[in-house]
Formats: structure tokens, sequence, C-alpha cells
């Protein structure tokens, strides 16, 4: 039963990227996580200009009643600050509830929630089936083309690993869309190697 459980959490947080990469009409890598913010009408704000993380936090996610706000420290590298940004964007596009009406993002131990928005902002930023289509599946091919850190380029080529040897892309027709969307960044990509 309790496998079940983690297979039904996985399964929404894939198909929640997926859709997510749908509905904002992302149709290339990297994709930019600061055009689906402004097309959600999410603030985005570098700590360096309100000065409001911890020591231990990377960013925290808040919401006023009418607005959401994304606060990121943008003392880190860029690939970072992007996975953040996807991080916080998960707990918002997920549902996670808010407490005191912000939910941070810490190097401390991670509770369920902050699992999946790690889980999310992995899948909105490194698509598996693109990936499949780019025969990108190393953590320096991964890092390189989605923009993102070494270390999660390395979990999610440890990932894809499992995945290529599945070689059950497209029954889901969520991906699918999302792979007819990447089409021409595929082909593009595929013919400049």
């Amino acid at each position: 039963m309790a496998s079940y459980s983690l297979y039904g959490k996985y399964k929404n947080v894939r198909d929640s990227s997926w859709q997510s990469l749908i509905d904002f009409n992302v149709m290339k890598l990297p994709v930019s996580v600061n055009e689906i913010t402004r097309q959600l009408g999410i603030k985005v704000i570098r700590n360096s200009q309100i000065h409001k993380l911890r020591n231990n936090q990377r960013g925290f996610t808040a919401y006023d009643g009418n607005n959401w706000y994304i606060v990121f420290d943008d003392t880190e590298p860029i690939q970072e600050c992007r996975f953040t940004v996807a991080h916080e964007l998960g707990h918002i596009l997920l549902g996670h509830m808010l407490v005191n009406d912000i939910k941070y993002r810490t190097f401390e131990k991670r509770d369920k929630e902050e699992q999946e928005a790690d889980m999310f902002a992995t899948r909105l930023l490194a698509p598996a089936c693109v990936l499949h289509e780019l025969h990108a599946t190393t953590a320096e091919q991964i890092a390189e083309i989605c923009n993102i850190s070494i270390s999660a380029a390395t979990t999610r080529a440890k990932r894809m690993k499992v995945l290529e040897k599945r070689n059950k892309y497209y029954l889901n027709p969520l991906e699918l869309q999302v792979e007819q969307k990447f089409d021409i960044f595929i082909k593009e990509y595929l013919s400049n190697k």
C-alpha cells in the first residue's frame, strides 16, 4: 500500500510538470522559469533586494492574499537559482499549504512537500521525454542542455538510466503532448550536433 501511495504522488508530480510545460507553451530547453512566473503573475524577487532569507534558506514562496511572491538567493550560481524558482513554482502549482503564508526551501531535512517540489522542478527543467529524444542521458549533457547544476543533473541522469532501460515513453498522452511541443527544438538540436 505504501509503495502505491508513493507512486501516486510521483505520478501527480510528473503529470503536473508535464501539464505545466503544455499550459505555459514551453517548446525549448532550457526552460524559462521567468516566462512561466510572468505568465502566472508571480513576482520573483532577488533576496539581495529585500534580505529576508536566513542563512540556511535558498528561497521561499509567499502569498499575501492576492499575489504570489518567490524570493531566491541570488548569490547562488544561476543554475541553482533557476532550480530554486522552479522548486517554489512546484509548491504553488502542486497546491502545497503554506505555513504562515510562507514556504521555505532550505538545506535541511526534506519533508514530503519539499521532495515533491524538488521532483517537480527536476521534471519541469529536464523533461525525460525531451532528454530521451535528444539522446542526452549523462549528467554533463543534462546540465548543459537544461542549464541546471551538475548535482540536479546527476539526479536526473540516474533516473534517465532507469527510464531508458524501461523504454516506456509516450504511454501517457500528456508526455506525448510535451514531446510534440518540443518537436522543432529537438529536430534543430539534433541537426546541429
